[in-house]
C-alpha cells in the first residue's frame, strides 16, 4: 500500500462529528484509503490511521458488564441505516414471535451505499426487533433479541 500522510485537521474534525452526533465510530474514505476513527468503551477517541481500500467489518468490543448488550441480543456490526425488508413494500425479514435459523437474514444495515446482511447468530425465536425501519444505527446497538 503506497504511504497516506494522515490529514490531522480532519481526524479532528471526524472526532468532532462523533461528538456531535453521539456515534461511537465514523469512517471517512478517499479513493483507496480510509480513515476510521472511534470511541473505546472507556469513551477515549482512538484513531485507527489508514486502511486498506476493503477492509472487513470488525468483531463488536466488549461493552462493560453493567451496559452490555442484554442475553440473546444481535447487535450492529457497523454504522449505518436499517431496513428490516429487503425492499420497499416487501415484508420484513423477520417479526417476533419467528423462529429463525442459524444464519437467516434478519435485518439489512446500509452503510457507503451497501446493503450488508445482518445474519441469526444461532437459530431461536425473535422476541424483539428493537430499532425501527430505516433508523440510523451505532455500532454494537442491539438490533434484535432472540431466545
Amino acid at each position: 500500500m503506497a504511504e497516506f500522510d494522515v490529514n490531522e485537521a480532519m481526524v479532528r474534525k471526524l472526532a468532532e462529528l462523533l461528538d456531535e452526533t453521539r456515534l461511537t465510530e465514523i469512517e471517512y474514505k478517499v479513493g483507496d484509503h480510509a480513515v476510521r476513527v472511534s470511541r473505546n468503551a472507556s469513551g477515549q477517541l482512538v484513531s485507527s490511521g489508514p486502511l486498506p481500500a476493503a477492509t472487513p467489518a470488525t468483531a463488536p468490543v466488549a461493552a462493560s458488564a453493567d451496559t452490555g448488550p442484554r442475553t440473546g441480543a444481535v447487535t450492529a456490526p457497523m454504522v449505518g441505516v436499517v431496513y428490516l425488508s429487503p425492499e420497499p413494500g416487501a415484508p420484513p425479514f423477520v417479526k417476533p414471535g419467528d423462529t429463525v435459523s442459524e444464519g437467516q437474514t434478519l435485518l439489512l444495515i446500509e452503510a457507503m451505499k451497501t446493503f450488508n446482511p445482518v445474519r441469526a447468530p444461532q437459530s431461536g425465536k425473535v422476541v424483539e426487533i428493537t430499532v425501527p425501519d430505516k433508523s440510523p444505527v451505532e455500532f454494537d446497538e442491539e438490533l434484535v433479541i432472540l431466545e
